[in-house]
């Protein structure tokens, strides 16, 4: 019985081990996305001024945008705060998705890549963060 228990707890550690690191590695997808683009609005916001007309905003937005996109990004990285920059980010991520839906551009590359983003920022912290599988159990 003995045995059965410990095999029991090893195969437990294992899959939490795997489910740390797969959370750790969606965590960095998310983050270095994140920290791209809010870097390109800031340094090459011409690249980025045409996507922004064409969803209606001015294109002097990336002066704003970038700074608050590293914000949220650096939030989300830091470990103590990351739940809170998980909300923002899901709150950012929101913006694009529904400016492509009030244009009529459902299931375009920049919704379809904040979706996934948005699942990624989720699905990581959820992977690594047991406070979050406890308020938040999906699997038993």
């Amino acid at each position: 019985m003995s045995e059965t228990m410990n095999l029991h707890h090893a195969r437990e550690a294992i899959t939490l081990h795997h489910s740390l690191w797969a959370g750790r590695i969606m965590n960095a997808i998310v983050v270095i996305a994140l920290m791209a683009d809010g870097i390109i609005q800031l340094f090459a916001p011409a690249q980025i001024a045409s996507m922004l007309q064409e969803t209606g905003f001015a294109t002097d937005l990336t002066s704003v945008v970038g700074p608050v996109l590293l914000v949220c990004a650096i939030c989300y990285a830091i470990p103590a705060t990351a739940v809170l920059g998980a909300i923002l980010v899901t709150g950012y991520l929101g913006g694009p998705i529904c400016a492509h839906v009030r244009i009529g551009e459902l299931g375009s590359p920049p919704e379809i890549i904040s979706l996934l983003l948005g699942a990624m920022t989720w699905g990581g912290l959820y992977a690594r963060d047991p406070r979050i599988r406890a308020i938040l159990p999906l699997i038993r």
